[in-house]
């Protein structure tokens, strides 16, 4: 493809970058020749699946010494092309070549013991084990007779690598007690552990908060910095590839559509370059016209099992007609401010009403069928269900009523044509409507979700993380849809980490630290770095206040 044009004036940090490409030694310690530097090569890889391509004759190089992105919409293939490299797949087509020499792949441990690592998108952790448990799983450290298990030994160890990878993180913690950063910490770990030279991480900072992303980004430069280590680097927000790709390689429906200098291409380029065709990176919405309130809450608290409280004392009303945005940083009491808002927990103290109506004592389904539509924060677990079709799953709330049911029976025809219609108008990539949801990959399932969620007239729309996982041209998609259900009359809660989110959609912002709720207050109040500062726990009258 022809070069991007340069563009002047990046805002965006930029790390250093990567040293020169050193001498690789192997295990005897000798130095073979330069040739023999880590370099990958992908060559024609093809993979299909039935009714799909989901690589089309791939051609990739990742140099020495390189963090080379990997940019595509969901389902563009990103997630396969990595999953072929690193033997969970086997490509129908296609050679990997690694330091020169063509590679076999039969499963991950080929792939490990050719020295590539990958971190999954969806953590592989066994959450009632300890970090070094987790770590060393599989290669043990063992002493005296009968090989007995040397958890000091593997305590020491695993402690000694996280500080020299400048990924710190307690060896004896138990790992389901540990927020989601430290899980992914000990996620790349366990790869730097078994001598990973190549190292794959999808989608890493999903579900980081900004500070963790860039302890990770720094991390990530630090592991490449000897010239002998390379990583693949696959995210969907371009504001990443910028701060921390060398090259971008973008994959468009499963082939290689271009490869650029992302500090020399502007984010708009690669977004449109990503999705074929202009995209609007700006939120388009006029001016609110809130109505009657649709959400009141008053003096909601919700405590764990020892009486300490997680939502404490909240107050807010959502109008219908308007956006109210609550920031925050996970952990902080969103999650279950949100499950009793829609009717999923319900041992409360305080009130809740949506229409002036309160939800204590009634059903979650009968929340839902009263208006209210819910797109959670986690998908996997509650909001789909994995064996279930891609048309089960659109009627999951609503399969027992018309026009989807008649006398107790489903409606089959009708479940696959308001499916077809809703597959074609939120782009959800998958090869049939009866396809099962869990084969699709991340951000399609979220579009199921979110199509299912904002289908029909709402009188309260809740939605917690609606773009986690999704790509750019579905995020403009999404935001379009919210400001529409807005504009129809809808109230509408959004609950995101993604500060960007927040103040593109919101019409009144609040921000949520520690189960207490800071605001409302109307959009421009606060600049992005006060919000920031608010979400990190500081008080809103030591915070200057700056009109936009």
């Amino acid at each position: 493809m022809a070069p991007f044009p340069r563009c002047s004036g990046l805002d965006v940090p930029r790390f250093p970058p990567p040293a020169a490409p050193a001498r690789v030694r192997d295990r005897s310690g000798s130095c073979p020749g330069e040739s023999q530097l880590v370099r990958l090569e992908l060559r024609g890889i093809t993979k299909r699946f039935p009714g799909v391509v989901a690589n089309d004759s791939v051609d990739l190089i990742v140099e020495p010494g390189e963090v080379h992105g990997l940019l595509g919409e969901n389902g563009a293939g990103k997630s396969t092309l990595m999953n072929v490299l690193y033997g969970l797949y086997k490509a129908d087509e296609g050679a990997i070549v690694l330091d020169g020499e063509p590679l076999e792949l039969h499963g991950p441990g080929d792939a490990i013991a050719a020295g590539i690592g990958m971190v999954h998108q969806h953590f592989m952790l066994v959450p009632v084990f300890t970090v070094a448990e987790n770590i060393t799983l599989g290669v043990e450290l063992t002493s005296g007779f009968g090989g007995k298990l040397d958890r000091r030994a593997a305590s020491d160890a695993v402690r000694e690598l996280a500080e020299s990878s400048r990924l710190p993180v307690d060896p004896d913690a138990i790992v389901e007690d540990l927020p989601v950063g430290l899980q992914q910490r000990v996620e790349i770990l366990k790869a730097l552990y078994r001598e990973a030279r190549l190292l794959i991480l999808d989608e890493p900072t999903a579900v980081l908060t900004p500070q963790e992303a860039n302890d990770l980004f720094e991390a990530v430069r630090a592991f490449v910095a000897d010239g002998e280590r390379s990583v693949v680097f696959i995210s969907h927000k371009l504001r990443e590839h910028r701060i921390i790709a060398d090259r971008v390689s973008v994959l468009r429906r499963g082939a290689i559509v271009g490869t650029a200098d992302p500090r020399e291409a502007s984010e708009q380029e690669l977004a449109d370059l990503m999705v074929g065709r202009p995209v609007d990176l700006v939120v388009d919405k006029q001016p609110a016209r809130p109505q009657d309130v649709a959400l009141r809450v008053t003096g909601l608290c919700l405590r764990d099992a020892g009486g300490r409280a997680l939502v404490d004392g909240v107050d807010l009303d959502v109008h219908r007609g308007e956006i109210v945005a609550v920031a925050g940083i996970e952990g902080n009491g969103q999650t279950q401010f949100v499950r009793a808002v829609t009717g999923l927990e319900s041992t409360f103290e305080g009130e809740i009403e949506v229409d002036g109506r309160s939800i204590r004592g009634r059903t979650r389904k009968d929340v839902l069928r009263s208006g209210v539509g819910h797109v959670p924060e986690d998908r996997s677990s509650e909001g789909l269900v994995g064996d279930f079709t891609v048309a089960e799953n659109l009627v999951l709330d609503l399969w027992d009523a018309p026009p989807f049911a008649r006398r107790g029976s489903r409606d089959f025809e009708a479940i696959a044509e308001h499916a077809r219609h809703e597959v074609a108008d939120f782009d959800v990539r998958t090869p049939s409507v009866n396809t099962p949801v869990a084969n699709l990959s991340g951000g399609n399932q979220q579009k199921v979700v979110i199509a299912r969620e904002f289908h029909g007239p709402l009188a309260l729309l809740v939605a917690a993380q609606p773009t986690r996982g999704v790509d750019v041209g579905s995020i403009e998609h999404i935001h379009a849809s919210i400001v529409a259900k807005r504009d129809e009359g809808t109230g509408v809660l959004i609950v995101s980490s993604e500060l960007d989110e927040v103040l593109a959609l919101a019409d009144r912002v609040a921000v949520m630290f520690r189960g207490k709720l800071v605001g409302p207050f109307p959009a421009g109040t606060y600049s992005k770095d006060a919000i920031g500062l608010m979400m990190a726990g500081a008080d809103p009258a030591d915070v200057a206040e700056e009109a936009r």
